[in-house]
């Protein structure tokens, strides 16, 4: 059976859309989302999820796979990833992992063996009585490389994160099994000029979309406090639609964040030295045309 797999990753609004699109069509693909926002049912706007227009006929899968209302695992993505990714090679099809969410796609690139631990009530209650600095600073000095990924403001994955390794007792980063694929990764490179820029240009773009969004995620009894776990946008918009900011604070936030955000997603990518990082069109038909050479364009796989 066909093993071969192409991720297409890189930083928020860097372009990874568009090229796996132009990519998928061309080389009979199907795409599979690694971003762990667009996981969730009505995060659609806030999360930049592709519209049915924008694929192009192009199948997609793992969006809107969860609940909101629930935490959703990077266990739960592997698993779904996994099944979905042997359902496309079957079908003589190739799978592309598409996203910017770093642990999800090493999850499934190195086979990284996500360990069950179950919610510790307890424990979450005495970590909840820590500030997000405490917390962060605690999760450095238990797991370093996660704490230079993770979302530093983000309480619920950090409180996650050092429930993990406190039950396991080691890192969660190292622990890995064979790949199960043969792997072409591709990153999306942009300047932090570009990537600033691209950033003010999509908020201003999204900005009114998302606050009714999460106005109407609101009314559809999913709490602020939750709103506010899943992030950047959301979290911002969401405390000023409760009157706890002004909109100018609100877009400046979101702006710094994000900007933020693409430099840790940049840290946890330039870790992986098997990432060929591209700048244009061009030089990723030439990486593709060497990985795919025993598949025609847009044909089946060449037994």
């Amino acid at each position: 059976m066909h093993k071969k797999l192409i991720v297409i990753l890189g930083p928020t609004a860097s372009g990874k859309t568009d090229l796996s699109i132009e990519l998928a069509k061309k080389y009979k693909g199907e795409i599979i989302s690694a971003d762990s926002r667009q996981v969730y049912k009505g995060l659609d706007i806030g999360s930049g999820k592709i519209t049915k227009k924008e694929m192009q006929g192009i199948p997609h899968h793992l969006l809107d796979v969860a609940n909101p209302k629930r935490r959703f695992t990077v266990a739960q993505f592997q698993k779904l990833a996994f099944k979905k990714i042997q359902q496309i090679q079957k079908k003589g099809n190739i799978p592309f992992l598409v996203g910017g969410t770093g642990f999800y796609i090493q999850s499934v690139v190195d086979g990284v063996e996500i360990p069950e631990v179950k919610p510790d009530w307890k424990f979450r209650k005495k970590l909840e009585k820590k500030s997000t600095r405490e917390l962060f600073l605690m999760l450095e000095k238990l797991d370093l490389k996660r704490a230079k990924t993770i979302d530093a403001k983000n309480r619920r994955r950090l409180v996650r994160a050092i429930e993990i390794v406190t039950a396991t007792k080691r890192p969660i980063t190292p622990l890995h099994k064979s790949n199960q694929f043969n792997v072409l990764q591709i990153g999306v490179k942009k300047s932090p000029k570009e990537l600033k820029k691209a950033i003010h240009k999509r908020l201003q773009k999204r900005i009114q979309g998302i606050i009714k969004e999460v106005k109407k995620l609101n009314r559809s009894e999913l709490s602020f406090k939750r709103l506010e776990e899943l992030g950047l946008e959301y979290r911002f918009v969401a405390q000023y639609v409760q009157d706890n900011i002004p909109y100018q604070q609100m877009l400046d936030s979101i702006q710094k964040e994000s900007e933020q955000f693409a430099k840790r997603q940049m840290t946890w990518f330039k870790r992986d030295k098997k990432i060929h990082w591209i700048q244009n069109y061009k030089e990723t038909e030439k990486l593709l045309k060497n990985f795919l050479k025993k598949i025609p364009p847009g044909g089946r796989i060449v037994q």
